[in-house]
């Protein structure tokens, strides 16, 4: 059973180096890293390539200007039947490879907790899962998205689905897990297995709780954009 982690990059040099030696012990030989990177302009790849390890595959000079589109490439270039999504700047736990992967057997998108860090790892909010009162459910998750990308792992049937990426849609982890809730079987487990890090660089900035960058209306917003992008998915698949 192969996995594939993907992982979209930009600029992400400070903290690239960490999160691989995170990732890469956990794989097999078999298994593989996708690198998308979207036009770095600091020594993201440099880094990436010094590991000189033969399972990560590297995309570079793309143009996307888009996480969104960045990640939707790094997934098209995978071939496990597993996929991981994984930001560039988090910390995977040493167990989260074997965790989520039991959790696979069963389901078809699972999705883990994880610690909220500040840039030095140092632990602003014991769970994500606390602050979201995370699950699975379409009108749960379109009041308050729970689908976090770095937490997330799938079976590769989800693709059928999911991919292309609609053009409209605000991010692309919940897309994923908006589909998966609609079509397939959704897992959220309670094992955290992310650092997940807050930095200068993020969207969204953590204290007691996330601050997001977008207003109300742009949120009500994306929300339609997703259930519209759903029921039109539904419709032309005849299910």
């Amino acid at each position: 059973m192969k996995i594939s982690v993907c992982i979209a990059t930009f600029n992400g040099a400070e903290y690239i180096r960490a999160q691989l030696d995170s990732i890469l012990p956990q794989l097999s030989p078999d298994d593989e890293v996708i690198i998308s990177d979207d036009s770095s302009t600091d020594n993201t790849i440099s880094i990436v390539r010094s590991f000189n390890d033969g399972r990560i595959r590297i995309y570079e000079n793309n143009k996307f200007k888009s996480p969104v589109f960045n990640f939707e490439n790094a997934i098209k270039f995978s071939s496990g039947e597993y996929i991981f999504l994984s930001d560039q700047d988090d910390i995977w736990t040493n167990d989260k490879v074997k965790v989520m992967m039991m959790e696979l057997d069963r389901y078809e998108l699972v999705v883990s907790d994880c610690f909220i860090t500040d840039k030095d790892l140092n632990i602003i909010l014991p769970s994500m899962f606390g602050i979201n009162k995370s699950g699975s459910g379409i009108i749960r998750n379109s009041i308050k998205n729970a689908y976090l990308g770095c937490c997330m792992a799938f079976n590769r049937k989800i693709l059928d689905k999911c991919l292309p990426f609609p053009k409209d849609i605000p991010m692309h982890d919940i897309w994923i897990g908006m589909v998966a809730d609609a079509f397939y079987r959704t897992s959220f487990i309670h094992e955290k297995l992310v650092y997940y890090r807050r930095h200068g660089g993020n969207s969204v900035q953590w204290k007691n709780k996330p601050v997001s960058v977008y207003s109300f209306g742009k949120k009500m917003m994306f929300r339609w954009v997703i259930l519209k992008n759903l029921v039109r998915l539904k419709f032309n698949t005849g299910d």
